[in-house]
């Protein structure tokens, strides 16, 4: 039941669409987001304020005062309510991933690329200079410039450096084919 004196105000100033607006949301936001909440809509909070929100801009037209914003609060929550089980219904369910029971595999490119020569381990023996300017330069795809502005160098020294460090993977690539060769690893 509504407070006589909410009832009596609301009445008396009808022009006002925001005294009616503050009176409907004092008296019905908890019984409208109950409402939501007991017919199993997922964020009933959210829809309670989009019911309160899209009544809003029908108070200037509407009859009957605090009575009347309650039939057409209900009326928006039940349809915002038929609305959730509408898009529900067309929703698929989403199911968590498991990676522990998908038999799948697939290696990404990145880990083909990198793994068929050991390339990973190929780098861990190169100096921290050559590591860090391959990293910059080929694994981050970043320019000439860019990396000689993040390592302190000049572009120059940058580009000697990738010419090393590459020269030293290759030779290291290199060894490691030939010892695979011969039968040893």
């Amino acid at each position: 039941m509504l407070n006589p004196l909410v009832e009596e105000n609301v009445q008396a100033d009808q022009d006002d669409p925001a005294l009616l607006f503050t009176a409907a949301y004092n008296a019905f936001s908890g019984p409208v987001f109950g409402y939501l909440r007991a017919r199993g809509v997922d964020d009933p909070e959210a829809v309670t304020q989009d019911v309160f929100l899209a009544l809003y801009p029908k108070l200037a037209t509407l009859h009957g005062g605090l009575q009347g914003a309650k039939t057409l609060l209900f009326s928006i929550a039940h349809a915002r309510m038929v609305d959730h089980y509408r898009k529900r219904e067309r929703t698929p369910e989403p199911t968590p991933y498991e990676a522990d029971l998908d038999s799948r595999s697939a290696p990404s490119a990145e880990d083909q690329a990198v793994g068929a020569l050991g390339v990973t381990e190929l780098m861990e023996d190169l100096a921290d200079d050559y590591r860090e300017v391959l990293a910059l330069r080929v694994v981050a795809d970043l320019s000439v410039e860019e990396t000689a502005d993040i390592m302190g160098k000049s572009q120059g020294a940058v580009k000697q450096l990738q010419r090393r460090a590459l020269n030293a993977l290759r030779k290291k690539a290199l060894g490691k084919r030939a010892l695979q060769r011969n039968g040893t690893s």
